[in-house]
């Protein structure tokens, strides 16, 4: 069985990086379809920027979430870069590539990729393969 640890809150001795305003803030509540779509180079799978700078929808400043949908056989070729990244298998399933191993990837699993991680993914099913990126900061 799994040992359960409490949530402390965001308590401290240091003061919140960024200050908490005067009023109260409300939430931006946007779907897929209010994202900015996105290709890669080299690759025909499709991304979404749904809470990104550029979304003007939901302009996250240190955070991005981009729905990446790849089609059967479809390829995005190993690659890295200096955000932290988090793939989440939404639905579909494939193959990811880093540098000193492959590794099957499935509905449910979640791929920590630290700053400068080579990696890529390749679907290896029959339906679309999609996948909630997560990245701090955000990807330009």
């Amino acid at each position: 069985m799994a040992r359960m640890t409490e949530f402390t809150s965001y308590q401290g001795d240091q003061p919140p990086t960024i200050p908490k305003p005067d009023d109260p803030v409300d939430p931006e509540i946007v779907s897929v379809q209010d994202g900015i779509p996105v290709v890669y180079p080299g690759c025909h799978g499709v991304g979404v920027r749904v809470v990104h700078p550029v979304n003007p929808k939901a302009p996250a400043k240190n955070m991005g979430l981009v729905m990446f949908y790849v089609p059967p056989h479809v390829v995005l070729e190993p690659g890295s870069h200096e955000t932290e990244e988090t793939y989440v298998i939404l639905e579909g399933a494939g193959r990811m590539t880093f540098s000193n191993f492959q590794r099957e990837v499935k509905k449910g699993d979640f791929v920590y990729l630290p700053p400068w991680c080579e990696h890529g993914i390749e679907n290896t099913g029959s339906e679309t393969l999609v996948v909630l990126i997560a990245t701090s900061p955000p990807n330009p």
